[in-house]
């Protein structure tokens, strides 16, 4: 979008806009008015957050692609919400949550990898000259975004030779497909409990795990301090400065001594940033440090992983599905075998809804939305997302080739 059709393009300005957006939201959901408790009923909160901000982008009101405030949530908010939603949890007691997650997570990944070939091969047939010549080569950036991140995505372009035109395609594809499962995967969220009554799923763990949270917050809960908050607020921007030290240094050596590794994401800075970002929230809660969440740590963690998700959905321009709608065809057929794959493995193994959809979003939408998905089941769940997003990418890339040698053969 070009900034002279962009009626907005100051930065603070656009923050502002978000700001009165997620207030709006939050006020309307929490009130008593009936058409309002009516109204969200259906449409969950956490939804119109990423939506809203979306049209804002959609109609040139706001540049969310010009715009620097992603980077900004990404990098700063991001880390700094992982620490803080990660120190009251009992490590334990998420491995605790059992094979099921891990099995729901692999799930998505051979549903990303099969999908892409069985949307071209069918719609391929069907318009061969639409989807023909070098089509498949972007679809691979495509499924190294959807099992790994934007790490894999690079990776796959430089692999298979992809031409920028054709990538700018597969990233508006990318982007918008993503963002309407990830509103599918909210909704159902806020209906979990209907979900797994009808599958019969054992939800045990997960509560167990919900209860011991809201135990420890009940049991030291006080009424916060200004000193709290600063404590707070040094401990998640503090940890997040030292995630970058650290991952401004590792990444550069990895990709120095050993470029090999790249596959595996390991020269991605914001691997490093994530991964640094969680390990050390999970060490500080076995700390005094985790005393902070009776002061409202996790509220903290929330309202930046809020701000992230308007700031991603500023990115998304819903009119983009009207220049390119076959492509737009293949994602949301893609989309639908990963999809009916997860629901298939979850009923078959009786799986609660929570695994199904933190292991889809794991994959599709990375450490940067996976952790959003689990809080909107509960905020002490977030960190479950982190870890299977961390797992996408490491295997993104080895996911993302092998769906590309398979999309080669089945090209028209």
């Amino acid at each position: 979008m070009s900034n002279n059709a962009v009626l907005i393009t100051n930065d603070a300005v656009v923050l502002g806009i978000l700001a009165i957006i997620l207030g709006a939201v939050f006020y309307t959901s929490h009130s008593d008015h009936r058409y309002c408790k009516a109204f969200y009923r259906y449409v969950p909160a956490l939804l119109l957050c990423y939506f809203i901000p979306s049209l804002f982008n959609s109609f040139g009101i706001i540049d969310g692609e010009g715009s620097s405030l992603y980077s900004m949530a990404s990098r700063y908010l991001l880390p700094a919400s992982l620490v803080l939603l990660t120190l009251s949890v009992d490590f334990k007691a998420i491995m605790g949550l059992g094979p099921k997650a891990l099995i729901m997570f692999f799930t998505g990944t051979l549903g990303i990898v099969i999908g892409g070939p069985l949307a071209l091969l069918t719609l391929g047939s069907l318009y061969p000259e639409a989807l023909g010549g070098d089509i498949w080569r972007g679809m691979t950036t495509i499924a190294g975004s959807w099992i790994g991140g934007g790490a894999n995505q690079a990776a796959m372009k430089e692999v298979f030779n992809v031409d920028g035109t054709i990538f700018s395609v597969m990233i508006t594809v990318d982007v918008i497909v993503a963002n309407m499962w990830m509103a599918v995967l909210l909704f159902m969220a806020s209906r979990a409990a209907y979900f797994d009554k009808k599958t019969g799923a054992d939800t045990s763990a997960i509560r167990h795990l919900q209860q011991k949270i809201e135990h420890y917050q009940a049991e030291h809960a006080r009424i916060p301090q200004l000193n709290d908050f600063i404590l707070i607020i040094a401990i998640a921007f503090g940890i997040t400065g030292f995630s970058h030290l650290v991952a401004d240094w590792i990444s550069p050596w990895i990709e120095q001594t050993a470029p090999q590794l790249a596959m595996y994401s390991l020269t991605s800075k914001f691997f490093w940033l994530v991964v640094v970002a969680t390990t050390l929230g999970l060490l500080l809660s076995m700390t005094r440090a985790r005393k902070l969440e009776a002061v409202g740590a996790s509220k903290f963690g929330t309202l930046f992983l809020y701000i992230l998700v308007a700031t991603i959905g500023m990115q998304m321009d819903v009119t983009a599905i009207l220049d390119y709608p076959l492509m737009f065809v293949v994602g949301i057929v893609w989309m639908a075998c990963h999809a009916g794959l997860m629901l298939f493995v979850a009923k078959l193994i009786k799986a609660p809804l929570f695994y199904m959809a933190v292991g889809s979003q794991a994959n599709v939408g990375g450490a940067a939305s996976a952790p959003v998905v689990a809080a909107a089941f509960h905020p002490s769940l977030a960190p479950v997302g982190v870890l299977l997003a961390v797992l996408g990418y490491g295997i993104g890339t080895y996911g993302a080739y092998i769906c590309g040698l398979i999309l080669q053969q089945v090209a028209p």
